[in-house]
């Protein structure tokens, strides 16, 4: 392991009933597993709720505060919903703000159609623009999500194209987290 790894704070942004996040969160724990450069938080928005104001002195709010802030990158798996992102996504989206500043996301993204959730990734590249975070160019999709389960509901059935995509976009976010990370270390972002 390396001796200051990359914080990375998975956030699975989908909280309906038989949702597939999970599934696809897991897959890609495993993946930032297999790299020791890397250590991860994963964030469930089941798990963590957050409040339907954006009251940053609720409780939950003030829980999830730290964690967010320690990140050093922020992976989000993300379903697509009528051609957008989650509501309860959104909400915890802008339940925060210095928190997402001058730190790298990248996406993880599925969807029911061919699509595969590229539209609520564009959705989100413009949200966290606004919060000064930087997008990672290259995506994991899965489009047709429902192809990508095997007769037993293991997922990925086939791995082998987004194993690669993931190792693309884990490479980028770690190069943007480290760069970041120096800058900010010799000069404060908004300073």
């Amino acid at each position: 392991m390396s001796p200051n790894p990359i914080r990375v704070t998975v956030i699975v942004g989908s909280t309906r009933d038989g949702r597939l996040a999970p599934s696809v969160a897991k897959w890609f724990e495993g993946q930032i597993g297999q790299r020791d450069d890397m250590v991860t938080d994963v964030v469930d928005l089941l798990d963590d709720p957050l409040p339907d104001s954006l009251d940053p002195n609720v409780p939950a709010v003030r829980a999830l505060r730290p964690r967010l802030a320690e990140a050093d990158a922020f992976v989000l798996v993300v379903p697509e919903y009528n051609r957008s992102i989650p509501g309860p996504l959104k909400t915890a989206i802008d339940c925060f703000q210095a928190e997402w500043e001058a730190k790298p996301v990248a996406f993880v993204s599925y969807g029911l159609s061919m699509a595969g959730g590229v539209r609520a990734v564009e959705h989100l590249r413009q949200i966290f623009a606004e919060f000064h975070a930087v997008g990672m160019k290259d995506v994991v999709i899965f489009p047709r999500v429902l192809e990508h389960f095997d007769a037993e509901g293991n997922f990925p059935a086939n791995s082998d194209g987004c194993d690669a995509a993931a190792k693309t976009m884990l490479d980028q976010l770690g190069w943007w987290a480290l760069a970041l990370r120096e800058a900010k270390a010799k000069h404060p972002y908004g300073t």
